[in-house]
């Protein structure tokens, strides 16, 4: 008989948040080894990388791709690598989006953005440090890798380098910034937010899923479920940024919407924004299913996602 798979009513269990959470200390310190420490020349550079990365992430786009590898076998110590790559390039994103030329915010994860703390030039290379620094560590190969394994890292990031792209989050940004002042239709907004948040999101499951040794069939099951998350995750961020404080987010609420970005909520409104991020968890979890027990951390992330409030 089958596993079942996952509940889709259950919440989000104590078994399952203590394994998201050891994922996440894993995560940590695995980046602490992948950094050169504050001490190394230039002291100032590597003070300004330290400060964004370690500034108290929930991490979820790595422990996405753990999950996903692990869902399909993956060795955890094989897929750090690209779990360390990722938040990496997701801080490099965050920092380079709160400065003055684009978002212009002055908190993050509820400290002061890295360009006040260390001035704007600084903080474009910190950025710039964490982007190079991620792809420096996926092409750092053990000598024993074999050719399937070789294959396997290069597939994942290129991967990863697409979706952090101009087809992808950089070019998700782009439209963003330009959808200020103007009215957007459904279609537009939705490819925005797909290739902002949820490219970047998508790669991590896909990723984590290629270096796991996914078939094609979980692979399909699994790019589905990225793909769901990855916009439901924008949609619950439309949602928080229009409802929620700077103390739980982290960051200055309700500027997207006085900006007058293109969001969902200015969109649709609150309601069928929130019932819209419902649909897209119900659909990841459905994907999830073919899975059976192995998709369960996968589940608990996706209600993570849409049940969050910061």
């Amino acid at each position: 008989m089958p596993s079942r798979g996952p509940d889709r009513s259950a919440p989000l269990g104590r078994a399952i948040h203590d394994r998201i959470e050891a994922l996440r200390r894993l995560v940590d310190e695995a980046l602490e080894r992948e950094l050169p420490p504050e001490t190394a020349w230039p002291e100032t550079i590597h003070r300004a990388v330290r400060y964004s990365l370690f500034a108290g992430g929930k991490r979820l786009r790595p422990v996405l791709a753990l999950a996903s590898g692990e869902a399909v076998g993956g060795d955890r110590e094989e897929l750090m690598p690209f779990a360390c790559a990722v938040e990496m390039i997701h801080t490099y994103s965050l920092i380079h989006d709160d400065l003055p030329a684009m978002d212009d915010d002055d908190l993050r994860r509820g400290k002061p953005t890295s360009h006040k703390v260390f001035g704007e030039a600084n903080a474009i290379l910190a950025g710039d440090a964490l982007l190079t620094r991620a792809f420096h560590v996926l092409a750092q190969v053990p000598e024993a890798y074999d050719g399937e394994r070789l294959r396997r890292r290069f597939q994942a990031t290129a991967l990863l380098a697409e979706a952090s792209g101009s087809q992808g989050l950089i070019g998700g940004q782009v439209v963003d910034l330009e959808s200020a002042g103007r009215e957007v239709e459904e279609a537009e907004l939705e490819r925005m937010h797909r290739a902002k948040t949820g490219a970047l999101i998508g790669a991590c499951v896909q990723g984590g899923a290629i270096l796991g040794g996914a078939g094609a069939e979980p692979l399909r099951h699994l790019s589905r479920y990225g793909r769901a998350i990855g916009l439901a995750f924008q949609i619950v961020d439309d949602v928080l940024d229009a409802t929620e404080t700077a103390e739980s987010l982290g960051k200055t609420p309700g500027k997207d919407l006085s900006a007058g970005k293109a969001t969902y909520v200015r969109l649709f409104g609150l309601a069928r924004s929130r019932a819209l991020a419902q649909e897209l968890l119900a659909e990841a979890l459905a994907a999830l299913e073919p899975l059976g027990e192995h998709g369960e951390l996968l589940a608990g992330l996706a209600r993570l996602v849409v049940e969050r409030n910061g």
